[in-house]
């Protein structure tokens, strides 16, 4: 369970990240509290997809990260950043994502912070 949450933060604070840097990856909120609510169930949808979506997708693609050397990653991630911003459009937070291009840059972005904070966080084992 510490994992998870440390995860989800980690998360959190990659997409809070993303959508400072980027002017089409969208936050919005009445206050900062509802701001940081947002992100935090955002933080768990893109946990879910990476979690549930991502292996099947990278399964399937397989001849083509062998065929690209692995930057194929870029394009995969984007999606799955675009999934996010979909099913937050389902789900009713106020979290888009506008074009294929701004999600391989923020999922990039997200990628890179991720990486980052999940070496300075404890990760509850």
């Amino acid at each position: 369970m510490k994992n998870f949450l440390v995860k989800t933060i980690a998360n959190a604070g990659a997409l809070a990240v993303a959508v400072w840097l980027l002017d089409k990856i969208t936050l919005t909120g009445d206050s900062t509290f509802k701001k940081v609510w947002t992100l935090l169930l955002v933080a768990m949808v893109f946990g879910l997809v990476n979690f549930l979506v991502k292996p099947i997708v990278k399964l399937l693609t397989f001849p083509l990260f062998i065929l690209t050397l692995g930057l194929i990653t870029l394009v995969v991630n984007a999606l799955m950043l675009l999934l996010t911003s979909w099913l937050a459009d389902k789900l009713d937070l106020s979290f888009h994502v506008d074009g294929f291009w701004t999600a391989v840059l923020g999922g990039l972005i997200i990628s890179v912070v991720s990486w980052a904070l999940n070496l300075a966080l404890p990760d509850g084992d």
